[in-house]
């Protein structure tokens, strides 16, 4: 492989070269997935484009379920850096292919592996729960690893004796606590996108919207979720508003949920939650940095990919395979 272009994925973190202006990239995408028997997953926090080209489109469990049992030779993971570290972990044969290596995640930054195994040390007989949103090295330190869909569920699993860490996302630990009755030990991680939603303003917004519902991701601050007609994870919300007689909705989670939402629903209105800041939008800048153009050339070139150390898979792959095997158990 060529040293320079290594460099430039290093710097840039994605493959940078000039690309026909006059190319179909939809057309092209579908030759270079046949040409090289790979498939595209997407998270729905992805651009609308890459949504489209996507076969596959999910929440975390979702491309979790898909990555295990895909049958082509690579997998190209539209999403962050942790979601392409565990389609790795559960296809280690596959090459696995990230558009822009720096497109990382707020909340698997905000819990640092050796610092979290520090933590555990604290509570030695404590089971270790960890949100998939994080890091394949704090995955091989879990004993479950959950989504937003499952962590409810998971934790009821468990004997009600049972003393549990749930790391890293405080928020989402607060919660499944609330919904579950049990005391969680929690590390004090959260997403800056779900962080970020203003109370004082989506109040506002619901007052000039009163026949609106107001749906929200369990990531999100309790004083946020005490105001949500529904709470779920992000698939759980999309079924919301297909279910739902509603025919408007205030959306708090990252907002690319909302080209699926509008998708299966043309007739109805979803406005998305603003944000405690001066921007009009809630978007997550790591989930952004993939576009339809470094998708193509990602694909094209094989580049950059992911890779996981053989320990950290071996590890890592306990918790999420029990995750896999709790949800298909509980029909999830």
């Amino acid at each position: 492989m060529n040293i320079d272009v290594l460099e430039e994925i290093n710097k840039k973190g994605f493959v940078e070269e000039e690309i026909d202006p006059t190319l179909d990239l939809f057309v092209e995408i579908e030759k270079l997935k046949k040409e090289k028997n790979a498939i595209i997953l997407a998270h729905y926090y992805q651009e609308p484009d890459i949504q489209d080209i996507a076969d596959y489109i999910g929440d975390s469990l979702g491309l979790s379920q898909e990555a295990a049992k895909t049958d082509a030779d690579v997998i190209v993971f539209a999403g962050v850096h942790f979601m392409a570290e565990t389609a790795k972990i559960l296809s280690p044969s596959k090459k696995v292919l990230l558009p822009d290596v720096k497109a990382g995640c707020s909340l698997a930054d905000s819990c640092p592996p050796h610092l979290f195994k520090k933590f555990k040390e604290k509570y030695p007989d404590h089971l270790v729960i960890t949100y998939v949103n994080c890091t394949a090295e704090l995955k091989a330190l879990s004993d479950i690893v959950c989504t937003s869909t499952n962590a409810v569920q998971i934790v009821e699993s468990l004997p009600k004796d049972q003393k549990i860490i749930f790391g890293p996302d405080r928020n989402l630990g607060a919660y499944v606590a609330k919904k579950t009755g049990r005391d969680l030990v929690l590390w004090n991680g959260a997403c800056m996108v779900h962080e970020i939603f203003s109370q004082e303003k989506i109040t506002r917004l619901k007052e000039r919207h009163p026949q609106a519902k107001f749906i929200a991701h369990p990531e999100c601050e309790e004083v946020v979720l005490k105001m949500a007609d529904y709470i779920g994870s992000t698939t759980g919300l999309l079924k919301y508003t297909i279910t739902n007689p509603a025919t408007e909705f205030i959306v708090a989670t990252e907002s690319g949920i909302i080209h699926q939402m509008e998708k299966a629903n043309p007739t109805k209105t979803f406005i998305p939650a603003p944000p405690n800041n001066s921007c009009a939008c809630n978007d997550c800048p790591y989930m952004k940095r993939n576009t339809l153009e470094k998708l193509y050339l990602c694909i094209k070139n094989g580049l950059p990919e992911v890779t996981v150390p053989a320990n950290i898979i071996e590890q890592a792959r306990k918790p999420i395979q029990r995750m896999l095997d709790i949800s298909a158990e509980l029909g999830l």
